[in-house]
């Protein structure tokens, strides 16, 4: 992935065990929410090349959902992700690394620790950066839909509206690496990356690598096979309207 000059950064995989929860959003902020991340307590330094690169794809993402939005008579308010490290304290409550990147409706802001990438490639089995840039683009698909207000059925429980809703952000994901792809940001092997970032977190992957089998019952986010149909379907369809209907 050809990530640009990023400039100045400034002003959901979710729990690694049974449930892996991919709820991340584009000005990136310290731990302090102060728009900077060289706080104490071990903030991610915002020259690190992993914090520039999730910087570029976090304005990425965003610049293309402000367009797609206009395009269909809508306002997009952009939302920010939070780098932190160890722990920190967010609209949802205490957040650790091992809760994993996830988004928090109620203050409508992204939150990450950087490490998680190392585990989504050591851990899941999927490396490379546009896996790291599918698992960012599923986290701003969650903001769309918050925007849209297209979570309410997932706000009256039960996994089924769970996995609708949660493979609905992969379909988002997979719109934005369409235009990425268009503009020639993605480089070979790209989409074959996110097709692998999203079949590593299906449920039925992590149960049976977690407890040794699967359960299509308690799914919450779907099997490997449905993740990586819908990235493919938002990837094909090219726009939002693609991932409106089942």
């Amino acid at each position: 992935m050809r990530a640009g000059p990023v400039g100045a950064v400034g002003g959901g995989l979710g729990l690694i065990g049974l449930l892996i929860t991919l709820l991340l959003g584009g000005n990136v902020l310290g731990d302090d929410g102060s728009g900077g991340t060289g706080v104490s307590g071990g903030a991610p330094d915002p020259g690190d090349d992993q914090a520039q690169f999730v910087g570029f794809v976090v304005n990425d993402v965003q610049d293309f959902w402000t367009e797609e939005l206009s395009r269909n008579g809508r306002q997009y308010p952009e939302t920010k992700l939070v780098l932190f490290s160890q722990a920190t304290q967010t609209g949802c409550g205490f957040a650790s690394s091992q809760t994993g990147p996830f988004y928090c409706p109620p203050d409508n802001k992204v939150y990450i620790d950087l490490t998680f990438f190392r585990e989504l490639h050591e851990r899941f089995g999927a490396p490379g950066d546009f896996a790291q840039a599918y698992v960012i683009a599923h986290e701003f698909g969650h903001h769309v839909q918050t925007v849209l207000r297209l979570d309410a059925e997932r706000q009256q429980g039960g996994n089924e509206a769970s996995v609708r809703f949660e493979l609905q952000a992969d379909c988002l994901a997979g719109v934005w690496g369409r235009d990425a792809d268009r503009r020639g940001v993605l480089e070979a092997g790209d989409v074959e990356e996110g097709l692998a970032a999203a079949a590593s977190v299906g449920d039925d992957r992590i149960q049976e690598a977690t407890q040794g089998r699967a359960d299509p019952e308690s799914f919450t986010h779907g099997s490997s096979e449905q993740r990586m149909a819908a990235f493919q379907r938002g990837f094909q369809g090219a726009r939002l309207e693609s991932c409106l209907t089942a």
